[in-house]
C-alpha cells in the first residue's frame, strides 16, 4: 500500500502530468466556457421572450374580462331599459318580466331587482324565481348606484340570498331622472369561476398560474377556492410581487406590468371596465425545463470531446518529457536542508544540462539568502518590538513579524498572529478585499497607503483604525508589505457625530434644510432623469394653542410624534425635513403626481388622526399641505419650493386642514 502511495504522490508530483493538466484544465476551460456562455445567452433570451409572452397573454386576458364585463353591464343597461314603474309595482308582472330573460340568467348566476328604498322585490337564480325578504339599503354597492345614478361593479361580498362569495353588477332603472330601482346581477365565485369564461384566448399551454382581484388585491377568482375574497399575498405565489405591486402605488394598468421575481414570471393586465387585475405565474423552473435538459446533453458531449483529447495529450507529452524524470526528482528535493545542493543532480547535456545548472546554481543561493534573511529578521524584531504603534510585516498576505503593540490593539499574542491570514482582523470580508484592490492602486501610483477601517478583536470588538501601508520594495511586490496600525475609535466616533447634527434636527431626529437643499441639488443635477419628483410642504395647524397652553415640552413633544406618523406614511426612500417650527417638507422622487397625491393624503391622515396624551389631556393638531410637481420649466430648487409653499398657503387660507397641489403643465416628461 506504501508502495502504490508513493507512486501516486510522484506521478501527481510530475512535471508531464503537470502540462497535461494543464492542457486539459484550458481545453476544458474552453469547451466548458463556450458551452455555459452559449446555454446561458440562450435562456436570457428565452426568459426576455417568455416576460413578453406572459405579459402579452395577461393583457390580453384582461382586454377579454374587460369585454366580458362590458357585455354584462350592457345586457343589463338594455333590459333596465324596458322596466318601467308599473312593473316594479307588479309582482306577476315583475316575475314573467324576469323570467322572460334568458340571457341575463346564462350571463350571470342570479338576477335581482330592488326597490329605491332598497327592498329585493324578486331574485331568480337555477334554483327558480323568489321574493326573499332582504333589505339591501346599507350596501355600499346599492347606495352608490343610487347616488351616482351608473353602472356599479362591487367588491367580493358574500351574498345575502346565496350566503357565497359573489361579485355583483348594478344597473339603475330610471323613470324619467329619477332612478326607481336597481336591476343587478350576481357571479357567484365559489359556484361560477371569473376563470371559466377562458380569458386567454388563445388558450395557455404554459399552465401559468392565473388568478382575478379586485383594485384592493382581494381574489375574485382563483384555482383554489379558499382563496376568495383573501388578499393576494396570502397565496406564497403572488407574496413578493403583491408587496411590489403595492409599493408601487397599486396600479390597475391595462398596458400591463411585469412583476416577475427571481423564481417566477409574473405578470398582470388592468381590466379597464371594472377595476380588476388578471395575475399570471410562471415558475422560471417549469420555463426552462427543456433548456435545462439540453445544457445537461451539451455537457456530456463536452465532457466526452474532453476526455478523448486529453489520453491523447497525456500519452504525446508523456513520450516527450520522460528524460526530464531524473531532474524532476531532485528539484522536489531542492529546499531539503539536509540535502547538499551540489549533489544528485543528472550528468546531462543540452537543454537539460543547462537547467540542471541552473536550478544547482539556485541551490546554493537560496542555502546563502536564507542565512542573511533569518539576521535581518533578527534586528527587524528588535525594532518592531519597541515602536509605540502596533507595527506588522506580511508577506503573501500572512504575517511575518508583528509588534508587541500590534498584539494588544487585537487582542491576540504573537503566536496566535503570524502565519495568519490578515482577513481575520477585519470586521467584513468584503472590507478585506477592498482594501486589497485600494492599496494595489496606491502602491502601482508609488505611493504609501492610508485608509480607515473597522477592525475586530479576539473578543469580537471592533473599532476604528487608520491603517498606513507601503511595500517593503515598490518594484517588487512580492517582498513583502510594512504595515502601521493606530487606534481612532474616539476620533471616528465624535466625527460622525458632528456630521449627524449638521444634517439632522436634533428635536425629532428628521433631515433639515441644509440635508433638504442637498438632496434638491442633486435632484436638479439629474434631470430631465430625476423626474418625476414631487415636494410636499406641511404646516401644522392649531399648534401654536398647545405650547401657549401647555407648555413649550408638550409642543416638544407633539413634534416628534407628528414626525413619527408622518415618517410612518411615506415610501423608504423619500425624504422627511423638518424646516423649523411647526413646518415640515417631503421630497418624493421618482414620484408621479397621483402617487404623491395619494402619499400626501395618507400624511395628512396620519397627522389628523394623531392624538398626544398630556396631563390627563388629549392634544390634537391638524395639517395643510402644500404639493408641487418638478417641471420643465421649475428653474430652480428655490422656485420649486416656492410653489410647494404657495399651495401650503393656499390649503392654509381654504380654511386649513386641506391639501392643495400648484398648478402643472402636462407635459411629455412630467411625471
Amino acid at each position: 500500500m506504501t508502495r502504490w502511495t508513493e507512486r501516486t504522490r510522484a506521478a501527481l508530483g510530475s512535471l508531464k502530468l503537470r502540462i497535461v493538466l494543464g492542457a486539459i484544465t484550458a481545453l476544458a476551460f474552453g469547451i466548458g466556457l463556450t458551452t455555459l456562455l452559449f446555454v446561458q445567452r440562450t435562456e436570457r433570451d428565452t426568459q426576455a421572450v417568455q416576460h413578453q409572452v406572459e405579459l402579452g397573454t395577461a393583457v390580453r386576458s384582461a382586454e377579454v374580462l374587460s369585454h366580458r364585463v362590458i357585455d354584462r353591464q350592457r345586457a343589463l343597461r338594455v333590459v333596465a331599459a324596458r322596466l318601467d314603474a308599473s312593473t316594479l309595482a307588479d309582482p306577476a308582472r315583475l316575475r314573467a318580466f324576469v323570467e322572460d330573460q334568458p340571457v341575463l340568467l346564462n350571463l350571470f348566476t342570479h338576477v335581482f331587482v330592488a326597490s329605491a328604498d332598497g327592498r329585493m322585490l324578486i331574485h331568480a337564480d337555477d334554483q327558480g324565481t323568489r321574493w326573499p325578504d332582504v333589505d339591501l339599503a346599507d350596501r355600499d354597492y346599492f347606495r352608490a348606484t343610487l347616488t351616482q345614478q351608473r353602472a356599479i361593479v362591487s367588491e367580493p361580498i358574500t351574498g345575502r340570498v346565496t350566503t357565497e362569495p359573489t361579485v355583483i353588477f348594478t344597473m339603475p332603472v330610471r323613470d324619467g331622472n329619477r332612478v326607481i330601482g336597481v336591476l343587478a346581477g350576481g357571479l357567484r365565485l365559489a359556484s361560477r369561476d371569473l376563470l371559466a369564461d377562458r380569458i386567454d384566448p388563445d388558450g395557455d399551454p404554459s399552465n401559468a398560474l392565473r388568478v382575478v382581484t379586485d383594485a384592493q388585491g382581494r381574489v375574485l377568482a382563483h384555482p383554489d377556492r379558499s382563496y376568495l375574497k383573501q388578499p393576494l399575498s396570502n397565496d406564497p405565489h403572488f407574496t413578493l410581487a403583491y408587496a411590489e405591486w403595492r409599493s408601487r402605488g397599486s396600479p390597475v394598468e391595462p398596458a400591463g406590468l411585469d412583476l416577475s421575481q427571481p423564481d417566477a414570471v409574473i405578470t398582470l393586465g388592468g381590466v379597464a371596465a371594472a377595476d380588476w387585475l388578471v395575475w399570471r405565474s410562471l415558475p422560471r423552473q417549469q420555463m426552462l425545463a427543456p433548456l435545462h435538459l439540453a445544457r445537461s446533453q451539451a455537457l456530456v458531449w463536452a465532457l466526452a470531446t474532453i476526455a478523448l483529447a486529453s489520453a491523447a495529450l497525456l500519452a504525446l507529452v508523456w513520450h516527450l518529457l520522460r528524460p526530464l524524470s531524473q531532474l524532476e526528482h531532485r528539484a522536489l528535493r531542492l529546499f531539503d536542508p539536509q540535502q547538499d545542493p551540489h549533489e544528485g543532480w543528472p550528468d546531462t547535456g543540452g537543454e537539460i544540462g543547462r537547467l540542471t545548472d541552473v536550478l544547482r546554481h539556485v541551490g546554493a543561493e537560496r542555502v546563502a539568502l536564507e542565512r542573511m534573511n533569518n539576521e535581518v529578521l533578527r534586528k527587524l524584531g528588535s525594532v518592531m518590538s519597541a515602536a509605540p504603534m502596533g507595527l506588522a510585516f506580511m508577506q503573501a498576505q500572512r504575517f511575518e513579524l508583528v509588534s508587541a503593540e500590534f498584539g494588544r490593539l487585537f487582542g491576540r499574542t504573537e503566536a496566535e498572529l503570524l502565519g495568519q491570514p490578515a482577513r481575520m482582523l477585519f470586521a467584513s470580508i468584503d472590507d478585506h478585499e477592498a482594501l486589497g484592490q485600494q492599496m494595489a492602486l496606491a502602491f502601482a501610483a508609488g505611493q504609501p497607503y492610508v485608509g480607515e477601517w473597522l477592525l475586530q478583536r479576539a473578543d469580537g470588538h471592533r473599532f476604528w483604525a487608520r491603517l498606513r501601508g507601503r511595500p517593503v520594495n515598490v518594484g517588487d511586490p512580492d517582498s513583502g508589505t510594512i504595515w502601521t496600525v493606530n487606534d481612532i475609535s474616539a476620533q471616528v466616533a465624535e466625527r460622525e457625530r458632528l456630521e449627524w447634527s449638521a444634517h439632522h434636527d436634533l428635536l425629532t431626529g428628521l433631515a433639515n434644510r441644509k440635508s433638504l437643499n442637498a438632496r434638491l441639488a442633486r435632484v436638479f443635477d439629474a434631470l430631465p432623469r430625476s423626474m418625476p419628483a414631487a415636494v410636499v410642504m406641511i404646516d401644522l395647524d392649531h399648534f401654536k394653542p398647545i405650547n401657549d397652553q401647555h407648555g413649550h415640552a408638550a409642543g416638544d413633544a407633539m413634534l416628534k410624534a407628528v414626525a413619527l406618523a408622518i415618517t410612518a406614511r411615506v415610501r423608504a426612500g423619500d425624504l422627511v425635513v423638518r424646516l423649523g417650527g411647526d413646518e415640515f417638507a417631503l421630497l418624493l422622487e421618482r414620484c408621479p403626481h397621483e402617487v404623491a397625491l395619494r402619499i400626501a393624503e395618507a400624511v395628512h391622515q396620519s397627522v389628523t388622526d394623531l392624538t398626544l396624551p398630556w396631563k390627563g389631556r388629549l392634544l390634537h393638531v391638524g395639517a395643510s399641505l402644500g404639493l408641487a410637481m418638478l417641471t420643465p420649466d421649475t428653474l430652480s430648487p428655490d422656485e420649486w419650493l416656492h410653489a410647494a409653499d404657495s399651495a401650503c398657503y393656499e390649503a392654509k387660507a381654504a380654511g386649513r386642514g386641506a391639501i392643495r397641489a400648484a398648478a402643472r403643465l402636462d407635459k411629455p416628461g412630467v411625471g
